[in-house]
Parts: structure tokens; sequence; C-alpha cells
């Protein structure tokens, strides 16, 4: 059986560096090698915060690559810093880019498992956005 990798990517942007590249790697382990997932985090001096110029200097790395990237950040700021990012990205380019609605580890994960079965990038940020319903404990 021939492993066909996903077109999809996944970036993982978190206000520590650490983080990022830890639940980058867990997601990775995930997809078995399918996904193309990088991360970025912290601020530019290297320490937590969180970099618009960053996220735009991967994404314009992975774009070429992919046909499409799913953004998993980990708080609000993340979001902001995600969407100013993609002020300075083309319309064409902005088009193939969601920011995901979910928890960053359990998102990542799930949306990289999802992705390296070969769906759409619609139905990875879906996925991922279920991942705040998973119940870790039942009361």
């Amino acid at each position: 059986m021939r492993v066909i990798p996903s077109k999809l990517g996944l970036l993982i942007v978190s206000h520590s560096e650490d983080a990022a590249r830890g639940i980058a790697q867990i997601a990775a382990g995930m997809a078995g090698g399918k996904v193309k997932i990088v991360w970025t985090g912290g601020d530019n001096e290297g320490g937590l915060g969180i970099s618009a110029t960053k996220i735009l200097n991967v994404l314009s790395k992975i774009l070429p690559e992919t046909e499409g990237v799913l953004v998993v950040p980990d708080l609000g700021s993340s979001v902001l810093a995600t969407r100013c990012a993609l002020e300075m990205l083309p319309p064409e380019d902005v088009a193939k880019i969601i920011i995901a609605d979910a928890p960053i580890l359990e998102g990542a994960m799930m949306a990289a498992v999802e992705a390296s079965c070969g769906s759409s990038l619609k139905k990875v940020a879906e996925t991922a956005s279920e991942a705040r319903n998973l119940r870790k404990v039942e009361h």
C-alpha cells in the first residue's frame, strides 16, 4: 500500500516557542509523516509573546508547498497576529488559509489525523473545532 501525503499543511502558533514546537511534534507523530506541520512561537526577541512577522514568514514558506494551511493558534492575540499576517499576503494565498477555532493541542492533533486521511481544508478545520468537545473525565 502506497502512502499518499496530504497536500495540506498545519501551522501551530503559540506564545511559547517551546510549546509550539512540542505541539507540532505531537501532531506530526499523529499524522504519521503524511502532513506538512510547521510552527512558530514567541516574540521577536525570543521571549513569550507573538509576532505577526514570524507568522508571515512561516506562512510564506509553507504556502507554496501546500494546497491549503490550517493555522491552529493558542490565544486570542495569536489569532489577531495571524489576521495581521494575512493582511500582508496576496488574496489568492489568504483564500488558502483557515484559522482554526479549536484548542491548540487537541485541535492540532485531530486536524493532523484528519489531514492525513486526505480530507479537505474545510473538513480538517471542522474536525479541529470539534476538539473542544473532547471529554477527559466523566462526572
